[in-house]
């Protein structure tokens, strides 16, 4: 498996643990009966607060994770050859991390899948207020839809890394 799938694969995995936690804890407090559907102040800011969860998440999981995979290859190469040197070891880090045109070619065409999403959700939020719910549900639609239209970035990226993809 590449880099660029390992990594892809930890974006989703905090994507989708995040997104879990802000379901359990905002709509556990709803259903327990804490919190009124129509207090947009708790929405907004639960949603705020998980926003900047996600931001942390995002760049601790992705520091320890390039930390974990660089200590990957240095075992690795140390058990190959036992007479390797920091230096090569240093450039066979660095080779694995390399993002060519392709890496850049997936990316773009997974934000398109991840702006799908995106737009989509918002469509289907204001419908929701069109059909008289309440704003809360509004709110909740385009912050899920925005999260899920992540995740499925990550997802389209692994398509795309798999499956290979045409110039055009």
């Amino acid at each position: 498996m590449s880099y660029q799938e390992k990594k892809t694969i930890v974006s989703i995995l905090t994507g989708v643990l995040v997104l879990g936690a802000y379901c359990l804890y905002a709509f556990g407090k709803y259903q327990s009966g804490m919190i009124a559907l129509d207090n947009l102040k708790f929405w907004a800011t639960t949603m705020l607060i998980f926003i900047g969860i996600g931001i942390a998440a995002t760049i601790i999981i992705q520091i320890l994770f390039h930390i974990i995979l660089s200590i990957g290859i240095a075992v690795k190469e140390k058990v190959c050859d036992q007479e390797c040197t920091d230096k090569e070891i240093e450039k066979r880090i660095e080779l694995e991390m390399v993002e060519d045109e392709m890496v850049k070619l997936v990316e773009r065409k997974a934000s398109t899948v991840s702006l799908v999403f995106a737009g989509v959700g918002f469509v289907i939020a204001l419908l929701s207020l069109v059909l008289n719910y309440s704003t809360t549900v509004m709110l909740n639609i385009l912050f899920i839809s925005f999260f899920v239209g992540s995740i499925c970035d990550g997802v389209a990226q692994l398509y795309f890394y798999r499956r290979g993809i045409k110039n055009g």
